[in-house]
C-alpha cells in the first residue's frame, strides 16, 4: 500500500469515528491523540469557531461533529442563488449555515470520502429540514462536479490532510465558475517546523503535520492559476496550545512546544478564478 493510501485510510478511520462519537454526544479532540474532550473542555483549533446564535439553527450532531480551524461560512461572501460547495464536509455544519445564506435559489455541494460522516450529514439535513443541499462521496483531489459549475468553494481544515495539495488545487479552480471564488480556512506553517512532525501519521490526520508553508500555500494557488491570492491569520498557536495538541503523541513536550510556538496558525485563504478562464474537462469525474 502507498504512502498516500495509507494516509486516506488514516483519516478516514479516525473522521468515521468521530463522526460515530458525536451522535453519542461526544466531542472529539481534532488533533494529537483525537481523544474525547469532557464537559466544557475546548480544543484549542477546534473550540469557539461558531457563535451560540449559529449553533442553535444547526442539529446538535452537526456542531458536535465539527472538526474545523476556522468557520469559513463567517467570512466568506456568500450571495443568494450562488452554488456552493464544501470540500471536506464532514458532518455538514459549513453547507448547511451556507444553504441558509444562497436560499432557496441556491445550491450547496458538500463532498466527503468517509461514510460514517457523509451519514451522519444526510441525517443532519433532514433535521434540519434544509433541500437545497446535496451530499457527494469523493475525494478532494476528484471532484465529481462538472468544469465551470460552482461560484465559491469552501473548506474547513482539510486541504492541508490532503497529500496532493496541488491536484486538490487544480480540481476546485476547474469546477470553479469564471471569477468564482476559493474561501476556505486552513492550517498554515510560519516558519520552520520539526521534520519528526511532519513525518508522523497520525497528526496529519489530527490536522497538523500536513499544514503548507504560508508563501508555499500562496505559490501553489498561483500555480493553479488563482488571482488575488491571500490568506489572514484567524488564530496563532502558542506554545501552551502545542502541549495540548501533541499530548499522547510520545514527543517530548517540553522540547517541542517551544519549538512550534507560534509556527502554526489557521488562516484564511482567498482567491478567484480569473474572469474568461473557462476549464475544459480534463478527468473521468468531471463530466459526470
Amino acid at each position: 500500500m502507498d504512502h498516500e493510501q495509507t494516509l486516506k485510510d488514516e483519516i478516514k478511520a479516525r473522521y468515521g469515528q468521530a463522526a460515530l462519537q458525536a451522535q453519542k454526544q461526544e466531542r472529539r479532540s481534532c488533533c494529537g491523540t483525537g481523544t474525547v474532550l469532557q464537559a466544557g473542555q475546548l480544543d484549542p483549533i477546534t473550540g469557539n469557531l461558531y457563535s451560540d446564535h449559529e449553533a442553535a439553527t444547526l442539529p446538535h450532531d452537526a456542531v458536535a461533529a465539527s472538526l474545523g480551524c476556522g468557520n469559513p461560512t463567517a467570512l466568506a461572501q456568500i450571495a443568494s442563488g450562488e452554488t456552493v460547495l464544501d470540500l471536506g464536509s464532514g458532518g455538514g455544519i459549513d453547507v448547511l449555515l451556507s444553504a441558509q445564506r444562497v436560499g432557496p435559489t441556491g445550491k450547496v455541494y458538500g463532498l466527503d470520502m468517509t461514510d460514517e460522516m457523509l451519514a451522519l450529514a444526510r441525517t443532519n439535513q433532514a433535521k434540519a429540514g434544509v433541500t437545497n443541499v446535496e451530499f457527494l462521496k469523493g475525494d478532494i483531489e476528484h471532484i465529481p462536479l462538472p468544469d465551470n459549475s460552482v461560484d465559491l468553494i469552501i473548506s474547513n481544515c482539510v486541504i492541508n490532510l490532503s497529500p496532493d495539495k496541488d491536484l486538490v488545487l487544480a480540481e476546485a479552480f476547474r469546477v470553479l465558475k469564471p471569477g468564482g471564488r476559493l474561501a476556505v480556512s486552513d492550517i498554515v506553517v510560519r516558519g520552520e517546523i520539526p521534520e519528526e512532525i511532519r513525518r508522523n501519521i497520525e497528526l496529519w490526520a489530527g490536522c497538523v503535520a500536513g499544514a503548507l508553508e504560508e508563501q508555499e500555500y500562496v505559490a501553489k494557488l498561483d500555480r493553479a492559476g488563482f488571482e488575488r491570492v491571500s490568506i489572514e491569520p484567524t488564530r496563532v498557536y502558542t506554545a501552551a496550545d502545542a502541549r495540548e495538541l501533541f499530548e499522547g503523541t510520545g514527543f517530548d513536550l517540553e522540547a517541542i512546544a517551544p519549538a512550534v510556538d507560534g509556527k502554526f496558525m489557521s488562516g484564511f485563504v482567498r482567491a478567484t478564478k480569473p474572469e474568461g478562464s473557462l476549464t475544459a474537462c480534463c478527468s473521468t469525474t468531471c463530466c459526470s
